[in-house]
């Protein structure tokens, strides 16, 4: 039996993990004492809009015992084997960690995974309990996943029903119970006509209740004052919340999550305060009226519920890479709940968000994203039993000849997210860099004054995003009362169904729809642009489908009395008959709102999976691939920048996009660095310096690591050690080995030579230098070394010229060059 559980196990764990990447970490601490401690609470750097704190250290303690089990030893250069080593005779606490905006070792984050594996598999053949343990260990994966589904689909649920009760707080109470919206609150009347269906006694409009009447000008006084009343009360919560106890919950945070899977460390931006305070602002930013969505700060509460919930597992919590891999699955279920898209969301975290993505990431982000869509369901928080969002039923195919309006609905996408893009980088640059960033507060209130003032009088900028979208979605039937739908009633009405009506004339309430739809377009683009980036949770899903769906309901309105009054015309006498249903408005409203989203963010095969799983529409994929090509060709013709990468590079991340190509002629040696006028490189020698020589260097400079080389006459390089490495180590030298003093010898050789009895102990670091950097000679081009960074996650490489060390190339000094190449300011790029 014990053998049959073993054999189990060995299948089940034979696809281990693959491919690694290297991103070696800086770090500028002095002591073992400054980097335990965190700095203090007035070192705040702005950071999308929010204020990131440096002494945050909720997300991982930075040296926790368990996790610094320090270098495992490895070789990644060009060529070669892998050889293991320790790092010293004992695990020194802190050594193999990372401080707060750095970025993780990938290469020696993966090797301890591969470590601690081999080491649970030896361990199973020895005894029953460690075969049951390396079992646990092996499925603890999928637990986790669970877990985060069922928590993320939790959390979606009640987001979604609070938010649907404040937006209806605006405008009345429920009389029957305060805790129902306005729809559950009349779903048990009798008392309602079908006409009239969102009216009932039990349902009161703030008028009615303070005045005893819903008619005339006190009335509509009343509750405009109470509709902008709320809207600032709601907004006034969420920015004070955000600023007074989580500064990172404001925003989208799908910037800030891409940078975190490339392997940055943003410390506190996914802890359990970001969570709750992002919950409960989402909430109230949402029922504000404001112009923003709860999909992309979505995709950040999944992702804090994941981060959260690896500190339940050993090989999670203490291992950076593994973590990443859990936070892109994380992304997916984020989308899935967002949208009711299980699918669209792992394809969405696999296009867009996600930097490494193995197989088994795959796998889980889809069982993830399945929990979480699962769980969603359950709870029902929309009340029709559906998991989409926008559920469409057309019952008229398209089209060839409509090819045509898709296109040039797609063309509009790409010139609206372009658009949009310069516009809202511009302004959030003025933000920045202005006083007006010094105003938050004031800032949120004034534009949520506006939109409320601005958004009551026109009742499709008065409703929700979502609720207006469902409308331009909506297949008019003889059933439907809304404004877009009083068409002039048809004589030859066919009586094969109600929902199967014929083209007719427009009737005024069509134009007074048209006017309506045409001021709230103007007043979207425009509101969304000084929105996205304010200080409290805003997507931007909602916005920008919203703006497309208009826009593609009045072509749809305008090509269906095209075809009405001119069927006798060529283009149309070939496919539409008189008195036929030939043109549905709804479904130009949804392939408009693909266009327009895939302008702003470059979304493609997510984004038509997600309309074909959000809508229910099918047999539409052809129309929606059409029209989110078209506009991300044109939206990259006027700029190769999707919405979050511009905000990322606004921000200074040191993020190295992959879909951006280095196209110039430059060398390495014309990147690294020491240029021709600086300082000669700091290095290390493997023999011959003291504990003081070392923490002389180390405090007169604020490198992220040293290249070791076997002395200062040869340059001959032997390896490269990081700072905090070799902070630490020498700290812990000091404490733990008796006569250790600045006189004492550093060796980082493996056999020490003998030493005079008479002099201090040697202290031995072999065990914390990388004995086998990246390197490149100084005449590669720099396409092959950006090449290298990007597929291997490096965070530096160093430059050598027939062995003898010239200089080091780091992911920052890239940044800086191809920016430099571009016309940009070098100097954006903020972290390391």
């Amino acid at each position: 039996m014990f053998r049959y559980w073993k054999n189990l196990y060995r299948k089940y764990t034979s696809n281990n993990d693959r491919g690694a990447r290297m991103d070696n970490a800086g770090f500028c601490n002095e002591t073992y004492e400054s980097l335990h401690n965190p700095a203090s609470d007035d070192e705040l750097v702005d950071i999308a809009g929010a204020t990131l704190d440096f002494s945050s250290t909720e997300d991982v303690p930075p040296l926790d015992p368990e996790y610094g089990y320090g270098n495992t030893g490895y070789s990644n250069g060009m060529t070669g084997n892998g050889v293991l080593m320790d790092l010293l005779d004992e695990p020194v606490p802190g050594v193999g960690t990372y401080e707060d905006f750095n970025t993780i070792d990938w290469v020696r984050e993966k090797s301890k995974d591969r470590d601690r594996h081999r080491e649970i598999t030896s361990k199973s053949e020895q005894s029953t309990w460690a075969l049951l343990h390396s079992i646990s260990d092996a499925f603890s994966g999928w637990l986790l996943m669970l877990l985060i589904g069922l928590l993320s689909g939790a959390l979606a649920g009640c987001i979604d029903i609070s938010a649907h009760w404040l937006t209806d707080l605006k405008e009345g109470v429920c009389l029957s119970g305060f805790w129902f919206n306005h729809e559950h609150c009349c779903w048990g009347s009798n008392q309602t006509t079908f006409q009239e269906r969102d009216k009932c006694p039990q349902w009161q409009s703030w008028a009615e209740l303070l005045g005893g009447s819903s008619e005339g000008a006190a009335a509509y006084i009343v509750n405009y004052l109470m509709f902008m009343l709320c809207a600032l009360l709601f907004s006034f919560l969420a920015v004070i919340l955000v600023r007074a106890f989580a500064p990172y919950a404001c925003g989208s945070g799908i910037p800030e999550i891409k940078t975190i899977l490339s392997g940055f460390i943003i410390r506190g931006y996914l802890g359990k305060w970001t969570l709750i305070i992002k919950t409960i602002t989402l909430v109230l930013a949402v029922s504000s009226g404001l112009s923003l969505g709860k999909e992309g700060p979505l995709v950040h509460v999944a992702c804090c519920c994941a981060n959260i919930l690896c500190h339940l597992f050993t090989k999670y919590r203490q291992n950076e890479a593994k973590r990443r891999e859990v936070l892109s699955a994380a992304a997916a279920v984020g989308v899935s709940v967002a949208f009711g898209a299980p699918i669209g969301g792992v394809l969405f975290s696999l296009e867009e968000v996600s930097y490494y993505f193995p197989l088994k990431t795959l796998w889980r982000s889809f069982f993830a994203a399945l929990v979480a869509a699962f769980t969603l369901r359950s709870i029902n928080p929309f009340g029709d039993s559906r998991l989409v969002l926008f559920y469409v039923e057309f019952h008229t195919p398209w089209h060839m000849v409509e090819l045509v309006p898709f296109t040039l609905l797609g063309i509009f996408g790409g010139l609206w997210g372009a658009l949009f893009i310069r516009a809202n980088i511009a302004w959030c640059r003025r933000r920045k860099t202005t006083r007006l960033g010094h105003y938050p507060v004031l800032e949120v209130l004034v534009v949520t004054g506006i939109t409320a003032l601005l958004s009551f009088p026109n009742s499709y900028t008065r409703m929700s995003g979502s609720e207006l979208i469902s409308e331009l979605f909506n297949d008019c039937s003889l059933l439907d009362s809304s404004q877009l739908c009083d068409y002039n009633s048809s004589e030859n009405r066919s009586d094969s169904g109600v929902n199967t009506l014929p083209d007719r004339p427009a009737g005024p309430g069509v134009y007074t729809a048209l006017w309506q739809l045409a001021l709230a377009l103007f007043f979207k683009m425009l509101v969304t642009v000084v929105t996205f980036g304010m200080k409290v949770p805003s997507g931007l899903f909602i916005p920008s489908m919203a703006v497309g769906a208009i826009v593609g309901r009045l072509l749809g309105v305008a090509m269906e009395q095209m075809a009405l009054n001119h069927h006798d015309w060529l283009i149309v006498k070939g496919w539409c008959s008189s008195g036929a249903d030939c043109i549905t408005p709804g479904l130009y409203a949804m392939v408009g709102a693909a266009a327009c989203l895939g302008g702003v963010t470059r979304m493609t095969i997510s984004l038509v999976v997600i309309m074909f799983e959000l809508t229910g529409g099918l047999e539409y994929i052809v129309p929606l691939m059409a029209a989110i090509m078209t506009s991300k060709w044109v939206a990259d013709a006027l700029g190769r920048e999707g919405i979050y990468e511009a905000h990322i590079r606004l921000n200074g991340y040191p993020f190295l996009e992959t879909k951006e190509e280095y196209g110039h002629k430059t060398l390495a040696q014309d990147v690294m660095r020491p240029r021709q006028s600086d300082p000669l490189l700091v290095v290390l020698t493997q023999e011959g310096m003291s504990v003081g020589e070392i923490e002389g260097v180390i405090a007169d400079t604020d490198y992220s690591g040293f290249p070791v080389v076997v002395s200062q006459e040869s340059q001959r390089l032997v390896g490269f050690v990081l700072r905090r490495d070799l902070v630490i180590s020498l700290d812990n030298a000091r404490k733990r080995q008796d006569g250790v003093v600045s006189a004492s010898l550093v060796f980082f050789l493996e056999h020490v030579p003998p030493q005079p009895f008479s002099g201090p102990p040697v202290v031995k670091l072999r065990g914390i230098l990388d004995l086998s950097p990246f390197t490149v000679t100084d005449h590669t081009p720099m396409a092959i070394a950006v090449d290298i960074f990007r597929k291997l996650g490096l965070r530096q490489c160093l430059v050598t010229h027939n062995g003898r060390l010239l200089g080091i190339i780091t992911k920052k000094d890239i940044l800086k060059h191809m920016a430099q190449m571009s016309n940009r300011d070098p100097d954006s790029i903020l972290f390391n």
